[in-house]
């Protein structure tokens, strides 16, 4: 699944070269509580360019994708849940990624090895990307995130002038279509469990 391995294979990502113009709305920073309520909640992923082979082959079998960052600022933790359209069924999946505010990074643990990450934001609280092993030139890789599935010019300018700042272009970038999404059933189905829990809760209480 792209975004689950893009997120296991995550590699401390280098600061930025703040004196490229590609990479000038870039930033990495220690992760805040603010930063959190940020990229807290609903995500699409939109695509990713990847030199990595597996990577690609991955990416390309998703049609659509969205998932959901759940935030918890006493243990530093993201439970993050996805639903992926791939090939004609929707896979959900559930993780937990670990936050190390003073570094800005993010890591989870895959195959008994914790992998880091670091957040890249930008002046658009509704987008975010995500970097992965940028020095490795088989396999460096950026995605792009946004509240919306539909991505404005600007939003698609600020991730090609990434791509080009950690020097892939956009011709590599691997798209995902929302027409294509056949997790909604599902994703409604997760929301009414989760009520009906809460009420449960409610009435216990």
């Amino acid at each position: 699944m792209a975004l689950s391995w893009a997120l296991a294979a995550l590699s401390l990502l280098p600061l930025l070269d703040a004196q490229s113009p590609g990479c000038a709305n870039l930033t990495a920073r220690p992760i805040t509580n603010a930063t959190l309520e940020q990229i807290s909640g609903k995500w699409f992923y939109i695509g990713s360019a990847s030199r990595d082979p597996e990577f690609n082959h991955s990416a390309r079998t998703i049609h659509a994708a969205f998932f959901y960052f759940d935030v918890n600022h006493t243990d530093d933790t993201i439970l993050l849940r996805e639903y992926l359209t791939i090939g004609n069924q929707c896979v959900y999946n559930s993780s937990f990624l670990n936050v190390q505010r003073e570094n800005g990074t993010v890591s989870r643990y895959k195959f008994g090895k914790e992998n880091f990450g670091i957040l890249l934001l930008t002046k658009d609280p509704e987008l975010f990307m995500l970097g992965f092993k940028l020095k490795d030139e088989q396999h460096k890789g950026l995605s792009l995130y946004t509240r919306k599935p539909e991505v404005t010019q600007e939003q698609m300018t600020v991730f090609h002038e990434a791509l080009a700042c950690v020097d892939l272009h956009k011709s590599e970038i691997a798209y995902t279509d929302e027409k294509k999404d056949l997790c909604g059933p599902v994703e409604k189905q997760h929301k009414e469990e989760r009520l009906k829990e809460q009420e449960a809760d409610t009435a216990l209480g």
